[in-house]
C-alpha cells in the first residue's frame, strides 16, 4: 500500500480548516462548554503530533522506521476524524 502524502495532507487540511471554523464558531459564541473545550484541545495536540509525524517521515529514510511513522499517521488521522 502506498503513501500519497499530497492527498493525505490535503484532506487532512481541509478537515482540520472545517473543525478551525466550528471551534471559531463556538468561541465567538461564548457558549463552548467544558466538553467542547477538551474536545479543541485533543484536537490541537492531534494536529501537532500529526505535524511532527509528517516531519519525521519527510526524512525518514529507514523502511520499518517508515513504516512506523506511517501507521501513527494514519492511527492520528482516524482520531482526528471522529
Amino acid at each position: 500500500m502506498g503513501w500519497d502524502g499530497d492527498d493525505v495532507a490535503g484532506k487532512m487540511e481541509e478537515l482540520f480548516e472545517q473543525q478551525q471554523a466550528a471551534a471559531d464558531a463556538r468561541a465567538n459564541r461564548g457558549t463552548s462548554s467544558v466538553e467542547e473545550r477538551a474536545r479543541s484541545a485533543k484536537f490541537e495536540s492531534l494536529r501537532l503530533s500529526r505535524s511532527r509525524i509528517m516531519t519525521q517521515l519527510a526524512n525518514a529514510t529507514n523502511p520499518p522506521h517508515r513504516a512506523m511513522l506511517e501507521s501513527a499517521l494514519n492511527t492520528i488521522n482516524d482520531q482526528m476524524a471522529e
